[in-house]
């Protein structure tokens, strides 16, 4: 069996779901990761990412990265057009709002971003789009 450590993706969020994320929490370089529910903006279908993440006083930060490219992630996309959202880390799923952290916040949590995953500076100069930070709040 493939170590949760070198799966993401789909394989990622099954093996998460199944384990109610006690193989999948834990992720490279001591990252944890929740998993992230949307519904597609043009389909309607529900979809699945699981996230790198950092919690933030009564909420959680992620990053919207997609690894530097020019166009954001779908999943981003998709919150973009229905902020209701729902959250798993670990056993607990529950509903949340997302919304992108405002231009004061998104200093320090950025830099609480890249103490997780210090790649986000690199995709950020890999890019003339600037990659927002999301805060998903418990509703």
């Amino acid at each position: 069996m493939t170590s949760a450590m070198e799966l993401h993706g789909a394989p990622h969020v099954e093996r998460y779901l199944e384990t109610d994320g006690r193989d999948g929490y834990h992720w490279r370089n001591g990252t944890t990761v929740l998993l992230l529910f949307t519904k597609g903006r043009r389909s309607g279908q529900p979809r699945t990412n699981a996230l790198i993440f950092q919690p933030w006083k009564d909420a959680y930060l992620v990053v919207a990265s997609k690894g530097g490219t020019p166009e954001p992630p779908a999943w981003f996309l998709n919150l973009e057009a229905d902020p209701e959202v729902e959250v798993q880390i670990e056993g607990d799923r529950f509903a949340a709002r997302a919304r992108v952290a405002t231009a004061e916040e998104k200093p320090a949590m950025w830099a609480k971003m890249v103490e997780a995953w210090p790649d986000y500076d690199d995709y950020q100069a890999k890019t003339a789009r600037t990659i927002p930070v999301v805060v998903l709040e418990r509703a």
